[in-house]
C-alpha cells in the first residue's frame, strides 16, 4: 500500500513547517478584504499562522501577517483567530 503524503505548509511567524491540521488560514481575498479560512479552500492570497496564542500575539504586534498579505487587518479578524485557537 502507497502512504499517503501528509500536505505541509509554513508558519510565517515562527518558520515551522507543520501539518495543515495544525494551522490556519488568513486569506486576502481578490476584494481586499481579510478572512479567516478554516476549509482551506477560499480564493486569494493565503497566509498560515500556528494555532497558538503566544503566536497570535507576535503577529499581531509585529504586524508580519499585514506584510505578506499586503493590506490592514482589522483587530476583528484577530479575534476571530483567537476564538478558533481557544476552541
Amino acid at each position: 500500500m502507497k502512504i499517503k503524503k501528509i500536505p505541509l505548509r509554513t508558519c510565517v511567524i515562527t518558520k515551522e513547517s507543520l501539518p495543515k491540521q495544525e494551522l490556519i488560514r488568513i486569506v486576502r481575498t481578490p476584494e481586499m478584504t481579510v478572512v479567516v479560512d478554516e476549509t482551506g479552500k477560499k480564493n486569494g492570497r493565503g497566509a498560515y499562522i500556528k494555532k497558538d496564542l503566544e503566536v497570535l500575539e507576535k503577529a499581531k504586534k509585529s504586524k508580519i501577517l499585514e506584510k505578506k498579505l499586503e493590506v490592514k487587518i482589522e483587530d476583528s479578524v484577530y479575534e476571530e483567530i483567537k476564538k478558533i485557537i481557544e476552541k
